[in-house]
């Protein structure tokens, strides 16, 4: 496709609720995507509910976590996260 020889993101940071699409459907996407679907997602939301936490799980993202009120805050979590997942985690190369 028109993407095929673009370079894949190392992780995706994806909101739930973005203007003009739908979270979930980006993130079903993704991990029916051959070419994607080992690149972790971790969810970011303002809601903390636990449907949001249960139905993006079943849909395979690989965390799910509440975006902080302030932005100090998001960019640590941030940070604490591209660690976590860049540095630390092992991820398998495919799906």
């Amino acid at each position: 496709g028109q993407w095929a020889d673009t370079a894949k993101p190392d992780l995706i940071l994806l909101d739930l609720n973005m203007p003009g699409s739908n979270g979930r459907a980006v993130l079903s996407k993704i991990k029916s995507d051959p070419q994607l679907c080992h690149i972790p997602v971790i969810i970011l939301s303002t809601s903390a509910a636990e449907k949001d936490v249960f139905d993006t799980h079943r849909l395979y993202a690989n965390s799910y976590v509440a975006k902080p009120l302030g932005y100090e805050e998001l960019k640590t979590l941030v940070r604490q996260l591209l660690h976590y997942w860049l540095q630390v985690a092992q991820i398998p190369a495919t799906c």
